[in-house]
């Protein structure tokens, strides 16, 4: 019996150790730079960016924070701040909602952003969860709490990437490593900051961006079987509350930042497949629209544009992957724009180039 206690007291002895060893190894490494900047080991980075960007917010040196949805996420940092003269973070998150963004920005803004440049869709003020509640954002790992980073620190995930990042920094592994990383289950394989959710320099752009993925993309969407999904999340009221909270709440906590506010140039097709599939939907997008503009207009330390209505860029199928999202030339497109204040809407008259966007849309007729 004696012998049986004295093994189990030895295997909690050794798996205390081994817990111990690996939560040293975590902080000691700590993949995500969460407490100090990379230093031991090469910096890498994740485009798991709800999760990454909570490290980019210590450990990276900004005055501009750079946010939006999938419509943001291809923008290099390095573009941005030649642009606009500014130090930006890219902090874009895919498939982001208001709150999500809100609460990010709010961390940026405390760790000292003085400027925000926000692409703002009007499907981001959707109903979401509780920042606390959310599964998709550890809201304790932004705010450094014990609870935070007891997860960050214990997981077996952290230790894998801990694992990886030292043996990329042992000289003789680190070309190899480097190079097979994007197909090896590691997050934290980038090791350039700018290259984060960032297409490659190489990339067909034509071959990605083209009016037959566009059209596509657009009898995809309003095949009747599919076709209820355009309206799935658009409640104004509930899109009124998300605004005001998540957006306009930010805003004026914050009178001494700028925010550049922008309506991406989502291509034609997306609001005629509203008008075609789901003219409810279209109304909504209209509505909530209107307000935004002119609720944001009004603010003294906002700066809104609105780029939906340039014929030229949202009419030419070529420049879209599908019927919202654009190519690395339109990116250009809007950093030219928002540096020379191009588009941007006048708060006495901020419905201009929404009425504009509404005349195009009921005239339009697809070629297929």
């Amino acid at each position: 019996m004696r012998n049986s206690f004295t093994h189990i007291y030895r295997l909690l002895l050794a798996s205390v150790a081994f817990v111990l060893a690996a939560v040293a190894l975590n902080y000691i490494v700590d993949p995500l730079q969460l407490f100090r900047p990379s230093r031991l080991v090469p910096a890498a980075y994740s485009v798991d960016t709800r999760t990454q960007n909570a490290g980019l917010l210590l450990s990276q040196t900004f005055d501009t924070a750079f946010i939006g949805s999938s419509l943001a996420i291809h923008f290099r940092q390095s573009d941005i701040d030649r642009a606009l003269g500014t130090r930006a973070l890219k902090l874009a998150m895919t498939g982001s909602n208001s709150r999500q963004q809100g609460f990010v920005l709010e961390q940026a803004i405390a760790h000292g952003a003085r400027r925000v440049v926000w692409e703002m869709d009007d499907w981001i003020y959707v109903d979401a969860p509780e920042i606390d509640d959310d599964p998709y954002l550890s809201a304790d790992l932004y705010r450094r709490t014990s609870k935070g980073i007891a997860a960050y620190l214990l997981s077996t995930t952290t230790t894998k990437e801990s694992l990886f990042s030292v043996l990329r920094a042992i000289p003789p592994l680190r070309a190899p490593l480097a190079s097979v990383a994007p197909y090896l289950p590691v997050k934290f394989a980038l090791s350039d900051v700018d290259d984060i959710y960032a297409l490659p320099r190489d990339a067909d752009i034509a071959a990605a961006y083209n009016a037959k993925r566009t059209l596509a993309a657009f009898s995809y969407i309003t095949d009747p079987v599919r076709s209820r999904f355009l309206g799935i999340g658009y409640d104004y009221d509930a899109m009124v509350r998300h605004f005001e909270r998540d957006a306009v709440g930010l805003i004026t906590r914050h009178p001494d930042v700028t925010f550049d506010i922008y309506f991406p140039p989502y291509s034609i097709l997306q609001y005629v497949a509203m008008r075609d599939a789901s003219p409810a939907t279209l109304k909504t997008v209209y509505d909530i629209t209107a307000l935004v503009a002119t609720r944001l207009s009004q603010l003294p330390n906002v700066r809104l544009y609105d780029f939906r209505a340039i014929k030229e860029v949202t009419h030419d199928l070529d420049n879209y992957g599908d019927v919202i999202h654009h190519s690395p030339v339109v990116d250009a497109m809007v950093l030219k724009w928002l540096a020379g204040g191009k588009y941007r809407v006048d708060p006495r008259a901020p419905l201009v180039a929404l009425d504009a966007l509404k005349v195009q849309v009921k005239a339009y007729q697809v070629s297929r």
